[in-house]
């Protein structure tokens, strides 16, 4: 039984899973556990959702000296909610030319991924939707299908400017992929497993460096430098400032989402935001020791919930510092950048580690 003090959510999970085996067949006990886990799921994303757009106006908006949203609710704090209800209730416009099994699925593939990749975080001990021990594979695999929504939107929209947004869409999601993938690759190697949970634990172990405990692989310095490679890409694949050439509003319209209206839109912001949310998740939970304690030179201590939740929402405020000062790039410069510079620098740490892990293991065979 887990700790309610240092990891409640996985006591209430067990408590929860306990009483509906002691009343129902275990297959249905694990059915609804499933079913439940779901719809938890669901609802923290959405409520994920409306904090983050209500947090990006108001850090925006202090950056840029403005006030942002400040009349609906306390705070502004309604002002999102007071958006989505205005999406729900706009027209569902259906173009009349449109591919309409294309265009309707779009918007679910894309938000569909988003989701997916929720699937394998873990909040704390013991608490992961989806404890995979291929957790890295299976969130890149999910980094991945986005691709095919966008493509789907563009050419199911029967709009030329809907398809050349979806094009560029397509280039540079793929483009990103590789070097974001290749600096995911630094902490499986260095951690040994590609479970996501499996990455933590290696990270509160005690490691060479004196024993110390805690010690996050963002602290070695190929680890850093595959993090900074890992947000880059992080920021270009969620589509943000200075990567949002998928828009590029004084081009292309509003890109592959040109003909979309009301909820089908909202899918595609919704996706988004949990995107962003869901790379900073698994940026801290690689690079930043995911639930293990905010002191590198301790062992955690206390809830790994919250200590997991201050890093990601530290990695979401830089998304949203980022985007508060930088201007877009060029589309040349863009896709540049990924190929000449990120795609090197990603191949040169992996190197690096993997020469790092041949050493240490002849000078210090067993010890991690």
């Amino acid at each position: 039984m887990s700790d309610p003090l240092s990891n409640p959510v996985g006591a209430i999970a067990q408590l929860l899973d306990g009483l509906l085996r002691s009343a129902l067949p275990g297959w249905l006990a694990s059915m609804l556990m499933a079913v439940i886990g779901a719809g938890v799921l669901a609802g923290v994303v959405s409520g994920a959702v409306i904090l983050l757009v209500w947090m990006e106006r108001k850090i925006i908006a202090r950056m840029q000296d403005r006030s942002g949203p400040n009349r609906v609710g306390p705070f502004g704090l309604l002002q999102t909610v007071a958006d989505a209800i205005k999406l729900l209730s706009k027209e569902d416009i259906v173009p009349a030319r449109v591919d309409k099994v294309l265009w309707a699925l779009s918007p679910i593939i894309v938000l569909a991924a988003a989701l997916m990749a929720w699937a394998v975080i873990p909040w704390s001990p013991g608490v992961a939707p989806s404890n995979l021990n291929v957790g890295v594979l299976f969130v890149s695999a999910m980094g991945s299908m986005p691709v095919i929504g966008v493509i789907m939107a563009g050419w199911g929209s029967n709009n030329k400017y809907a398809l050349l947004g979806g094009m560029r869409s397509a280039a540079q999601l793929v483009s990103y992929e590789i070097p974001g993938i290749l600096a995911a690759l630094v902490p499986v190697m260095l951690a040994g497993t590609m479970s996501m949970t499996g990455v933590v634990l290696a990270q509160e172990l005690p490691t060479r460096l004196g024993g110390i405990h805690n010690w996050w692989f963002v602290f070695t310095p190929w680890g850093f430098l595959a993090f900074i490679i890992f947000l880059i890409a992080g920021i270009a694949e969620t589509n943000r400032t200075p990567f949002d050439l998928i828009e590029a509003e004084s081009e292309l319209a509003a890109g592959f989402h040109t003909e979309y209206s009301g909820m089908r839109f909202a899918l595609f912001f919704l996706a988004e935001y949990a995107n962003v949310f869901a790379v900073s998740a698994i940026g801290a939970t690689l690079f930043l020791g995911g639930w293990a304690g905010p002191i590198p030179f301790v062992p955690s201590v206390g809830p790994g919930i919250l200590f997991f939740l201050g890093k990601t929402m530290f990695l979401v405020f830089v998304f949203m510092w980022i985007r508060s000062t930088l201007p877009r790039l060029r589309y040349d410069q863009l896709m540049n950048f990924a190929w000449k510079r990120l795609l090197p620098a990603g191949l040169i740490v992996v190197g690096i580690t993997a020469c790092w892990i041949t050493l240490s293991n002849m000078l210090l065979p067993g010890v991690r």
